[in-house]
């Protein structure tokens, strides 16, 4: 049965090392909204390093998830010192499950601060697509779908939370019983 892979990627307002307390909120907030998500029913994990280093995103080891890559847009930096950008990479079984996850609680609430952290940049902030079971999505997998969604609008090659499509294609918010 397919899964449900999810990119998101936003422009900080600051870079990642700057010691700022928006910057550390933002950090904390972070740290504290994944161990909630990570708890969710429908969550089947997201890219780490193999490293773990804070801030280490460019040249990291991510093993299955493939080499760090960021969308043709992003013009900030790309040491750990100037690195200004939050993106996450994650599997879910299902779209509701991962709907829930982040409309509901710490991450909503997170949301509801995102332009105290992040740059408006008028451009996509998240995708969602199916994989097979048995395939890992990459980096480079979640960048070219964010920029064909933000080039094409949602198709079932790429589309949001809020224009989205089951497995098979179909569009519609699909429910747990129907989606695949």
């Amino acid at each position: 049965m397919p899964r449900l892979a999810l990119y998101t990627f936003g422009t900080l307002k600051t870079p990642l090392a700057d010691s700022t307390p928006a910057t550390r909120e933002f950090y904390e907030t972070g740290e504290a909204v994944y161990r909630k998500i990570g708890q969710r029913p429908g969550y089947l994990g997201h890219a780490i390093t193999n490293g773990g280093d804070r801030g280490l995103l460019f040249g990291a080891d991510w093993g299955a998830w493939g080499e760090f890559t960021v969308p043709s847009w992003y013009d900030k930096g790309r040491t750990v010192e100037t690195t200004a950008l939050a993106a996450t990479l994650s599997l879910w079984t299902a779209l509701r499950p991962a709907f829930d996850a982040i409309y509901t609680g710490l991450h909503r609430a997170a949301l509801n601060r995102r332009y105290d952290w992040f740059e408006r940049t008028g451009r996509p902030s998240h995708v969602l697509w199916w994989v097979p079971d048995d395939a890992t999505p990459t980096w480079q997998d979640g960048v070219a779908r964010l920029e064909h969604l933000h080039d094409h609008g949602p198709v079932p090659h790429a589309f949001t939370f809020h224009r989205a499509f089951t497995g098979a294609g179909v569009p519609g918010v699909p429910d747990e019983d129907t989606e695949r």
